[in-house]
C-alpha cells in the first residue's frame, strides 16, 4: 500500500463500494461491530493455528506473516470492542472457536478468501451503516480495519505465490491499525501514520 500525503479515509478512497450481492447482514452499528469482534476472533484463531502448521511445515517466514495477521485482528478486536463497551460496560468478548489448519499454502488461500471478503463485503457494509447513523469513531474504526485486511490478503497472495522461494523480510506490525508490511524499508504506516519504529516484527 503506496503511502499518500493523507490518511486514506471513504471521502478520499475510491474503494469503499459493497460487493454486488452481498453476503453480509447488516444491523445496527452496535450490532455490526459486535459482529465484527466475532468475525476477527475466529480469524485471529484461525492465523495462530496457521502459524503453528506453518513451522511444523518448514515455513517459519510464512509462520510470522500469520502471527502478524492474527495479532492484527486482535488490534481489531480491541478497538471495536472497545466501542462496544462504551455503550454496554458488561459487554462478553467471545470465546475463540478451535481453529483446524491444513497445508500452508491452503492456509494462504483460505486466509486470502476471508481477509477479501471483509474489506470488500463486511466492512463497506459496516461503514455504510455507521454513516447512515453518524456513528464516526465506528466509521473510522471499521475503515482502518478495512484499509488493512485488504493488505493482509495481498500479502497472503504474495506469500502464495512465492511459497517455494522464500526471503530474509520479516513483517512488520502497526500497533494502531493493524497495517503489516513486509520488510523493514517503511517511515511510517500508511493506513493510520504510526511511525516505523513503533512496529513490531514478525
Amino acid at each position: 500500500m503506496k503511502l499518500r500525503d493523507v490518511v486514506p479515509n471513504r471521502e478520499n478512497t475510491d474503494n469503499f463500494n459493497i460487493q454486488p450481492n452481498s453476503i453480509t447482514e447488516v444491523g445496527t452499528t452496535l450490532e455490526n461491530l459486535k459482529a465484527a469482534v466475532n468475525g476477527e476472533t475466529g480469524a485471529s484463531a484461525k492465523y495462530a493455528a496457521f502459524a503453528k502448521a506453518a513451522d511444523e511445515q518448514g515455513y517459519p517466514q510464512l509462520a510470522g506473516l500469520f502471527r502478524a495477521t492474527s495479532a492484527a485482528e486482535q488490534i481489531h478486536i480491541g478497538l471495536e470492542a472497545g466501542l462496544i463497551e462504551k455503550v454496554e460496560p458488561d459487554f462478553q468478548r467471545p470465546t475463540a472457536p478451535a481453529a483446524e489448519a491444513h497445508q500452508t499454502d491452503v492456509n494462504l488461500i483460505q486466509g486470502a478468501l476471508g481477509e477479501i471478503y471483509e474489506t470488500s463485503d463486511m466492512y463497506p457494509s459496516f461503514i455504510a451503516k455507521a454513516v447512515e447513523e453518524g456513528d464516526n469513531a465506528a466509521v473510522m474504526v471499521f475503515t482502518r480495519a478495512k484499509l488493512a485486511e485488504a493488505v493482509h490478503a495481498e500479502l497472503y497472495l504474495d506469500a502464495y505465490n512465492n511459497i517455494s522461494c522464500p526471503d530474509d523480510d520479516k513483517y512488520y506490525l502497526c500497533p494502531i491499525c493493524g497495517y503489516i508490511h513486509k520488510g523493514s524499508d517503511f517511515e511510517k504506516c500508511p493506513i493510520c501514520w504510526c511511525p516505523a519504529d513503533k512496529f513490531t516484527a514478525y
